[in-house]
């Protein structure tokens, strides 16, 4: 039945031409993340493990492996995200931004623009200082020339291959299928998949690695799986009534709906927002060559006790902090009293507000605990039990489940769309 459900998408011609054009693009990314940055000595960086440990083993996997091998995508998407999490602050904070960002699709338009100005200049501000730093470290083992004939080339480089992947991502949103930026992230961390299991296989051999903890481990990450899987499809359904209506001789209304609240609405993109502030800091500070600021890079290090307290607070922050961007309960209890719908027992306008408004916290308070104990508590495993062997975490988890879902939504919803049988349970 499955077999019979993946050949159903390739009879509808467009979704046929749109999932074609999303693999196009992830070989593009994947040809990019290959071509190295001029002047950089690449036998020399692929015995180093500079890359492969701490932040920038973290900002590696979210790259694919790009960074580890200074190609041209070696800053990934993390300057976009960041200035996308800049935009969303100023949202709040400046009135014309508000304004702009409740003026629907037009309005959404104009201020990825502007994020998308923002991510120039960080993307070379990041790339100066990853450059910089390369050139500085092992007295310039990991450069081929010093000085401007090589930060010149190198910073203009990432700059620009960052350019593209936001211009990758925004093609496969417009003409793919999913969210293009969440999707490249995606492809990222499966790319790592098959490096990872070269890696645990030596460490095996080796014996460094006990058989049994990587049983345990495995069983671990198929059941953290499994609990992501129902915590981003799970709901909270409020039940909704219309009045019937009576207009000349038709009647309107008199039906029973519900408003659903996902639990895990916000997952994917509070974890990127999270993990994307506490990289910006850390990695900026490994970069200036001073005893405090390499202090800082080592509380904000991937293994600290302060760095899991803030990813877990900032998680915690993020999926508060969007729920109330994308969810206005006001406005939702305003569109139901226009269209003449109630919650039973409740008035319509401020008490139903009111209601809406603690049942979304309630629920947004226990996805927002669960997505920082997931993203906590693997990292935590690897360290004390598998010794840092393990390259994923739960941040890979989260990210790779939620973009898996959302993308077989989008699936599935072209398919009910044209009377084929979808993914889901039910479906058709």
């Amino acid at each position: 039945m499955m077999l019979g459900k993946f050949q159903n998408i390739f009879k509808i011609p467009e979704l046929r031409h749109r999932i074609l054009f999303t693999l196009a693009m992830f070989l593009v990314f994947r040809l990019g993340s290959f071509i190295p940055v001029p002047g950089v000595n690449m036998e020399a960086l692929l015995r180093s493990n500079i890359f492969q440990t701490g932040a920038f083993g973290l900002m590696n996997i979210f790259a694919g492996g790009a960074l580890r091998r200074m190609s041209v995508f070696a800053l990934g998407i993390m300057p976009y995200i960041s200035a996308s999490i800049i935009m969303q602050l100023l949202t709040v904070a400046i009135p014309r931004l508000g304004e702009l960002s409740k003026q629907g699709e037009e309005g959404r338009q104009k201020i990825t623009q502007i994020a998308r100005y923002f991510a120039l200049p960080i993307a070379g501000i990041q790339g100066m200082g990853l450059c910089y730093w390369i050139q500085s470290i092992n007295n310039g083992a990991f450069v081929v020339i010093q000085g401007v004939g090589f930060l010149l080339p190198a910073v203009i480089t990432l700059t620009t291959g960052t350019i593209f992947i936001m211009w990758l991502g925004e093609k496969i949103t417009e003409r793919g299928i999913g969210n293009g930026i969440s999707l490249i992230i995606f492809a990222g961390i499966v790319a790592q998949i098959r490096p990872m299991t070269g890696n645990i296989l030596n460490i095996l051999r080796t014996g460094q690695l006990a058989p049994f903890m990587l049983f345990l481990f495995g069983i671990i990450a198929v059941m953290i799986t499994a609990a992501v899987v129902l915590i981003y499809e799970g709901e909270r359904r409020i039940p909704i009534r219309y009045a019937r209506r009576i207009v000349g001789r038709k009647v309107y209304g008199g039906q029973t709906t519900y408003l659903p609240i996902r639990i895990g609405g916000v997952g994917v993109i509070a974890i990127i927002f999270a993990i994307s502030v506490l990289l910006l800091p850390s990695t900026l500070a490994r970069f200036v060559p001073s005893p405090v600021f390499q202090t800082i890079a080592g509380w904000l290090n991937p293994g600290a006790f302060l760095y899991y307290v803030l990813y877990a607070l900032a998680v915690i922050f993020f999926t508060f902090f969007y729920t109330a961007v994308v969810f206005n309960p006001v406005e939702v209890a305003d569109n139901m009293r226009k269209y003449g719908g109630f919650i039973p027992g409740l008035r319509p306008g401020k008490p139903t507000a009111s209601y809406i408004t603690g049942v979304l916290t309630r629920i947004t308070f226990v996805g927002a605990l669960f997505f920082a104990f997931i993203a906590i508590t693997p990292l935590l495993i690897n360290q004390k039990l598998l010794f840092n062997s393990f390259p994923f975490g739960g941040t890979s988890i989260l990210i790779a489940v939620g973009v898996a879902l959302d993308t077989v939504q989008q699936l599935e919803s072209h398919l009910l769309m044209r009377h084929y049988k979808g993914f889901m349970k039910g479906g058709g």
